[in-house]
């Protein structure tokens, strides 16, 4: 990869990475208590499976995140990277639609199921889950981005168009 390329794309795996942290530190400092003596409620993102995916799944994607930052630009794994590329941007968009389906519930209620909306009494942990979600949305885009810069520059379609259309030509 030239120097600027692979700033680019330094830039954008730390934009990446930031991105998947933040989310996963928003989320799971995300709690609140709500009640009176005796009877408490405590609402945290380990009471719903979709906040627990989203918070795994961003934690995964974030240790990722950080060991393709330390791969050289000369390896061969790069195209292996790409395949996981897609793999995880996957993963991401996957425990966002979960997370923001159960945030929307949270927000709204559903009136057919009988479910009430929480967002009233628990305003501080729902601002935490929105924080938590927008970041979370924002590595979703710079993973897809990310994903078309690397598909990009592996497969180099200039080198293409030189060879007649055939990379082993």
């Amino acid at each position: 990869m030239s120097k600027v390329k692979r700033i680019a794309h330094l830039v954008l795996r730390f934009l990446a990475f930031g991105a998947t942290l933040s989310s996963v530190i928003v989320m799971a400092t995300s709690h609140e208590r709500l009640g009176f003596f005796p009877f408490y409620y405590d609402a945290k993102y380990t009471n719903t499976p979709a906040f627990k995916y989203f918070v795994i799944a961003n934690s995964v994607v974030t240790v990722y995140g950080f060991f393709v930052m330390l791969l050289p630009p000369k390896s061969l794994l790069w195209r292996f990277v790409v395949a996981l590329d897609l793999v995880f941007a996957m993963l991401l968009i996957s425990s966002e639609s979960a997370a923001v389906s159960i945030a929307y519930v949270g927000k709204k209620g559903n009136a057919y199921a009988g479910w009430l909306p929480i967002c009233g009494q628990v305003q501080n942990y729902c601002d935490h889950v929105t924080g938590a979600l927008v970041a979370g949305l924002a590595a979703v885009i710079i993973y897809v981005i990310l994903l078309m810069y690397s598909i990009h520059t592996v497969l180099d379609p200039f080198l293409l168009t030189k060879h007649g259309g055939c990379p082993h030509s």
